[in-house]
């Protein structure tokens, strides 16, 4: 299906739910109560998405904030709030329909927070060719409107230009555990639905590291649905576009602190739990990122740590058997690849299937905010339990 027709094909059907007041399938996680205190009822019942990205809890007062895929504006006019009236949200949409609610509206919420006028703009664009000037944007969000676009290489691309160094984004997209088959793809309907689209997650996140973010890592992961033996869940996700100016530093090595005995970081660069690795200053800025700064010890001189070592940390299997239920997981960053204290090694979108043993490792609270869970078996699974092997491994 040429990407033209893919694009007119998803306005209408935007555009028509917005007029009839369809429901859209994507699942979504709005706080209502909250919002309808200032954004009209209109704006909440035309809201579609697959979270709520908005990542705001990050946002600071003054901040600029895009939202690609604006909508009737829900996402916009609660970055409004939080940034305040010093602040500047834009967002983008490609649908007329959409966009004529969002600027009716605008002044509405401004007067509902008491600003004396709106901090909002409402632009029209695509997400392949973002209307907005290179560098001036604190913080990209997006609720499920990239897996719609026909060339998500190019949003990428097109999120990491206008980005200011030092930015961010929160986006929530539906993914997908396998390639996509063609007879979904040239599906027209499943294009509306967050199907037809959606890209694995190996290949989304890919595409992010591909245009330039780094420290990309998994806010939140929920299933949603599952068509012909395909798993589509939907996935928050943040990443950075890492300064370019970076103050001057004495720290010469990282030590992993665990819980995984090894990672390997979007650089490329291997560590070991434990053992001091050489970094450069792009390493170490990297490694200060939020996601990945609790699992290493930065330091001037090489500095080990063992066991005995309370910054050591490590989840070991249970001693006992295990049953298999039908559960994978897939690692969803900030890591391209780790390995854990039972021989499972885990590279970044792949599905790896675990026992009863190792989901109980991959739930703790060390390993839980990096893996997404699901469950391929189409029904509840009776299988006995079994010994693992003498060496502890039994995936």
């Amino acid at each position: 299906m040429p990407i033209d027709e893919i694009t007119q094909k998803v306005s209408d059907r935007y555009a028509r739910a917005a007029s009839t007041g369809e429901q859209m399938c994507c699942p979504t996680s709005y706080d209502m109560a909250d919002l309808q205190f200032f954004i009209p009822e209109e704006v909440l019942k035309i809201s579609y998405g697959c979270g709520a990205p908005a990542g705001l809890k990050t946002v600071s007062p003054g901040e600029t904030v895009l939202d690609i895929g604006s909508g009737g504006g829900i996402d916009c006019f609660a970055a409004s709030r939080l940034v305040g009236p010093a602040g500047h949200v834009i967002g983008i949409d490609m649908t007329d329909t959409m966009l004529a609610i969002a600027r009716k509206n605008a002044p509405v919420v401004a007067a509902n927070l008491g600003y004396a006028s709106s901090n909002v703009e409402f632009r029209k664009g695509m997400a392949d060719s973002i209307p907005v000037n290179d560098g001036t944007v604190d913080l990209i969000i997006s609720n499920c409107v990239i897996n719609l676009a026909p060339d998500k290489r190019k949003v990428f691309r097109e999120m990491f230009r206008v980005a200011k160094p030092g930015g961010r984004f929160t986006i929530s997209d539906i993914v997908a555990d396998q390639p996509v088959p063609q007879y979904l793809v040239h599906d027209a309907e499943k294009w509306g639905d967050c199907l037809s689209g959606a890209l694995t997650l190996t290949d989304y996140i890919t595409g992010i590291v591909g245009a330039g973010f780094l420290g990309n890592h998994l806010i939140k992961a929920s299933p949603w649905q599952v068509i012909d033996g395909i798993h589509f869940f939907s996935v928050t996700l943040t990443g950075y576009k890492l300064p370019t100016n970076r103050p001057e530093s004495d720290v010469r090595y990282a030590t992993l602190r665990g819980p995984f005995s090894r990672v390997v970081d979007e650089l490329g660069t291997t560590y070991f739990r434990g053992i001091p690795q050489p970094i450069t200053p792009e390493g170490v800025c990297l490694l200060s990122q939020a996601p990945l700064a609790s699992h290493f010890v930065l330091s001037s001189d090489p500095l080990w740590l063992d066991q005995a070592d309370n910054r050591w940390t490590a989840v070991y299997p249970e001693e006992a058997p295990c049953t298999w239920q039908g559960h994978f997981a897939l690692l969803a960053g900030p890591f391209i690849e780790v390995a854990d204290d039972d021989h499972h090694v885990y590279h970044r979108g792949e599905p790896v299937e675990i026992c009863s043993k190792t989901r109980h490792v991959v739930e703790t609270d060390s390993y839980a905010p990096h893996f997404a869970i699901i469950n391929r078996a189409d029904q509840r699974v009776s299988g006995e339990p079994v010994t693992c092997a003498p060496n502890g491994s039994c995936c």
